[in-house]
């Protein structure tokens, strides 16, 4: 489990558009469909990782908090599926059913969407205000899968909670660690 960090873009980066395959409803879904007036949190997760499965119980939490106060979420996979099967759209629907994940889980099977958001990690998570103007990007919380330190996604829910009470994001951010996103062989 090679451990990799986000590549940390600069705040202010207007967020890429996107059209993917939501694998749970199998709806064509773009960044206008899921975008908020709040904040829009995009978070680059797959189904194999360690990193993703440590916290998959607080991304659901996390977004049942936060979606009742206007905010909302969506997950992307990018991983290649030829060499990690268990990544595949099929599997991503079963996953995303089996933990109740209450937002879009999206398929994008090109990489493009990944590129263009310079994500290198899973998870990646960034929010974006509701200009779509990047105003976080980082870590979930500073717990990981080999250590002791709770799962409580404090990083995120205080960049949202500013937010939500119209205060400017902290600056001072953590990338998030977690498994490279697996790039198709060219």
């Amino acid at each position: 489990m090679a451990a990799t960090p986000s590549n940390m873009i600069p705040l202010g980066t207007h967020a890429p558009d996107f059209a993917l395959i939501d694998t749970v409803s199998e709806k064509t879904l773009s960044l206008a469909d899921v975008k908020s007036g709040i904040a829009t949190v995009i978070m680059f997760i797959c189904n194999h990782c360690p990193y993703v499965k440590h916290i998959n119980g607080e991304l659901v939490r996390l977004a049942n908090d936060y979606r009742v106060k206007g905010v909302s979420f969506v997950a992307i996979s990018s991983n290649d599926v030829d060499n990690y099967p268990e990544d595949a759209p099929k599997k991503m629907k079963e996953a995303a059913e089996a933990l109740g994940y209450p937002f879009p889980y999206l398929y994008d099977e090109s990489q493009a969407v990944a590129k263009a958001y310079d994500a290198a990690c899973t998870p990646d998570f960034y929010i974006f205000d509701r200009n779509l103007a990047l105003v976080y990007r980082g870590q979930l919380d500073d717990s990981r899968p080999q250590t002791e330190i709770p799962v409580t996604g404090k990083d995120i829910r205080a960049a949202l909670d500013a937010m939500l009470v119209g205060k400017p994001v902290s600056e001072k951010q953590i990338p998030s660690i977690g498994c490279n996103i697996k790039w198709k062989k060219s």
